[in-house]
């Protein structure tokens, strides 16, 4: 069943609070997305320095109170049911993939909301440039590599990259334009030669769908706010919630105000 869109932030949230399960791209076309990641607040500050320590794939754009469900970026949310699909974690295991998570919320929490590339795709659709994902109703392909993020207390792991294959003449303006907007990734962290991080078969994405490549295309990769899924797994925090890698969170802040 092809599903369209909703232009709106509020309308998006609306229809993933209904049990809507899809992911996130090319909707509510010029508001930014968000990664989202909730942990206990023993491990905030962790989570915290985390992020302060690798801007480029954990760019914080949001922070709630300690038990708190709601954020400044879309007054009238809420984190546990506003997102397409979350992960559950426990000792750095997945134990479950829920629509919503009222049931594991609890007093303790704090939710941290990371900056997301899907924010810049929007003038790069505008000016031309092919989104494939959105274009084949897909999730965006997303890799674990070897580049290790600066640990920060108990939290370390490898930075994950998501890609998107652009037409060799249009990589620079997509370095332009993503370069924009370094509060969501910014711009490539790596053009090409994806086994020069450690990717060994582009076909086979550790997160999201495989996206196909054409000939006179390159393989272009961004930072990723997966990247702290990718710490849960190495560092094992006892638990923790996250968005599922492309279900994001839909703010109502528009594309605009993360360029520079």
């Amino acid at each position: 069943m092809t599903v369209t869109p909703a232009p709106t932030p509020a309308g998006a949230r609306e229809a993933f609070r209904g049990g809507l399960r899809v992911p996130t791209a090319g909707w509510a076309p010029g508001y930014a997305q968000a990664n989202m990641i909730i942990v206990p607040r023993e491990y905030a500050y962790d989570a915290l320095l985390f992020g302060q320590r690798n801007p480029k794939p954990c760019p914080i754009i949001g922070v709630t109170d300690t038990g708190s469900p709601h954020t400044d970026l879309a007054p009238g949310a809420d984190l546990r049911t506003d997102l397409g699909a979350y992960r559950v974690w426990r000792d750095g295991e997945l134990v479950d993939e829920p629509d919503e998570i009222t049931k594991y919320w609890n007093d303790d929490l704090v939710s941290f909301l990371i900056g997301c590339s899907y924010t810049f795709e929007t003038p790069m659709v505008a000016a031309g440039i092919e989104v494939r994902h959105i274009d084949k109703g897909q999730n965006v392909s997303m890799y674990k590599t070897n580049r290790e993020c600066a640990p920060a207390g108990r939290l370390s792991g490898p930075m994950v990259v998501s890609m998107r294959p652009i037409a060799a003449d249009r990589v620079a303006d997509a370095v332009r334009i993503s370069g924009q907007f370094p509060a969501v990734h910014g711009a490539p962290v790596h053009i090409g030669a994806p086994e020069a991080l450690g990717i060994e078969d582009l076909a086979k994405p550790d997160f999201g769908d495989p996206v196909e490549i054409r000939e006179g295309e390159v393989p272009v990769f961004w930072a990723c706010g997966v990247t702290p899924q990718a710490a849960i797994m190495t560092s094992k925090p006892p638990f923790a919630i996250t968005h599922a890698p492309g279900y994001m969170f839909v703010t109502d802040v528009p594309d605009y105000t993360y360029a520079v």
